[in-house]
């Protein structure tokens, strides 16, 4: 069941198109990354399922009807402009935040003080914003965005300003909400951490939706057939047995005593036949399919290359 759906969505502003009939679906209870490089209409879009602003076609159903005002209550958005009131006291503030999603003085207290110690920030409760450093800022704000529990959470460049150490406790956090039932949008230009924590993705460039899907079919699905092979032996022997069935493309020496052979292999049907070479020429201890990363499917897809 999909708890999103965004259907031929289009936004223009004067000489500009933001979105130009862009669809997705997000599954319930997945991470959704919202990938593209900057100026590509991922916070256009953000703001749209938030009813910031309006499409000028299209629409966005939530779960299986449209998009109403009551449901910005369902959903949980950290944007990429962080705003805090930098004269007001850390907790007076998100005391304030959280009572605006319609919690209680006493239940979203609760709820602070549980979420400020799971963070180490509960000794800044009663400190100004204004001597907070950004990362702390950028956790008081992710406590905010979840602290009323709500079934969508959306993320525009969470990590932006965090060290690996912040950064690495926040991807946790956000696992331990999806696994926990909630569905988490992650609207990115850096692919280091799409790989770790999201399972379906949508790439979105030049207002245009250029791929969407599953992260591990996605990445199969791009593979252009290249393989390593670790080896011990006689490498030219090795590398005129297999230049009659496929590419070598690079050779790596191991300290392992082991070398590896980069190969680029014509069609599936090749490979048992390129193992098989192999095996008569050297000793063979692996053969195993190289397959793209995420950032290099986003290079290619932006570059039209893909």
């Amino acid at each position: 069941m999909n708890i999103l759906t965004v259907e031929h969505v289009s936004k223009h502003y004067a000489g500009h198109t933001a979105l130009d009939d862009v669809s997705l679906a997000v599954p319930k209870g997945s991470v959704y990354g919202l990938l593209g490089p900057n100026g590509a209409g991922k916070t256009t879009l953000i703001r749209i399922i938030n009813r910031i602003t309006a499409p000028d076609a299209g629409g966005v159903r939530f779960g299986d009807r449209e998009l109403r005002p009551e449901d910005v209550y369902r959903i949980g958005y950290l944007p990429e402009e962080r705003g805090l009131y930098k004269k007001m006291k850390v907790g007076e503030q998100a005391l304030f935040f959280a009572r605006l999603k319609g919690l209680s003085r006493r239940e979203a207290t609760q709820r602070l003080k549980h979420w400020f110690e799971k963070f180490g920030i509960q000794e800044w409760w009663n400190k100004k914003v204004e001597e907070l450093s950004k990362g702390m800022a950028q956790k008081v704000q992710f406590i905010v965005t979840v602290l009323h529990e709500p079934e969508l959470l959306i993320f525009d460049e969470p990590f932006s300003g965090f060290d690996p150490i912040n950064a690495n406790l926040l991807k946790e956090e956000i696992l331990a909400l999806r696994d926990k039932g909630a569905t988490i949008i992650f609207s990115t230009h850096n692919m280091s951490s799409v790989e770790e924590i999201c399972d379906h993705i949508t790439l979105i460039n030049r207002s245009k939706n250029i791929l969407s899907g599953n992260v591990d079919e996605i990445r199969r699905c791009h593979g252009a057939n290249i393989f390593e092979l670790d080896y011990r032996g006689d490498e030219a022997a090795l590398r005129a047995r297999l230049a009659a069935c496929c590419e070598v493309m690079e050779s790596t020496p191991s300290v392992t005593g082991y070398h590896t052979l980069k190969l680029h292999v014509g069609s599936d049907a090749e490979v048992r036949g390129v193992i098989a070479a192999a095996n008569e020429a050297v000793e063979l201890r692996s053969f195993r399919e190289v397959i793209p990363s995420m950032n290099d499917i986003f290079i290619r897809a932006v570059n039209g290359t893909l």
